[in-house]
């Protein structure tokens, strides 16, 4: 017999809750990776309304794992499904125009910017080292680096040139490939974007992602110092 069935039942509920997290952010990877796929796959600077689609899973399972405010989920949805209908009918009609583009990819960088807040926001509320939490802080770190690619693609949209110097044309493949190469500050020096706006935008990435790394590797050894000072009191 349990001598605190409080306890034991408020720990058993908090498994349960973390394995399910936890699938639901390997499910979330799951599906950046096939959005990426997609995306890489355009020959243009084009969004692609599949890939879109597939990130409208991938927010409403970000938004079910984080338990996302409801004011917060409301507004991202009215935006996202506005621009998820369009793209349906456009791709159904065969109908595709410039302002479809810039919606799409307006609507990604949206998507993926509200997706790692709401991650990085539930986290910090946590304490402890496990698999939801290396998951989570890979799954917010992937959206950080495709929402910087979605900023390059939005502004390609407005350049009378290509985004990178040298480049005869944009293709949202190349602005994946550039923005996870800034992101992770590696600088193959194959892609420079075009003009003093577009440069800072991608060392503000880089800071960015340096910034991530120190903060998610501060979260991770805060986790295991908690998870060691509660073993040794147990």
């Amino acid at each position: 017999m349990n001598p605190h069935p409080h306890v034991g039942a408020s720990l058993g509920t908090e498994d349960s809750a973390w394995s399910y997290r936890a699938v639901g952010y390997a499910i979330v990877l799951l599906l950046l990776g096939v959005s990426y796929g997609l995306c890489a796959a355009q020959p243009s600077a084009d969004p692609s309304p599949w890939a879109f689609l597939v990130m409208l899973a991938t927010v409403a399972i970000v938004f079910r794992v984080t338990g996302a405010r409801a004011l917060v989920q409301r507004v991202t949805w009215v935006v996202l499904s506005t621009a998820g209908a369009a793209a349906l009918l456009a791709t159904f009609f065969g109908t595709g125009s410039p302002a479809l583009a810039v919606g799409l990819s307006a609507a990604s960088m949206v998507a993926l910017l509200v997706a790692p807040w709401a991650i990085i926001a539930h986290q910090v509320t946590r304490r402890g080292l496990d698999i939801e939490a290396l998951l989570a802080a890979v799954t917010a770190y992937i959206l950080v680096g495709m929402f910087f690619a979605f900023a390059y693609n939005l502004a390609s949209q407005f350049l009378s040139q290509p985004l990178f110097i040298g480049a005869e044309t944009d293709s949202l493949g190349d602005q994946l490939f550039f923005s996870f190469t800034a992101l992770t500050t590696t600088g193959y020096g194959n892609l420079i974007p075009r003009g003093a706006g577009m440069q800072a935008v991608a060392v503000a990435e880089g800071i960015t992602g340096q910034l991530f790394l120190i903060t998610a590797v501060a979260r991770i050894m805060r986790g295991a110092s908690a998870q060691h000072r509660s073993s040794a009191s147990a």
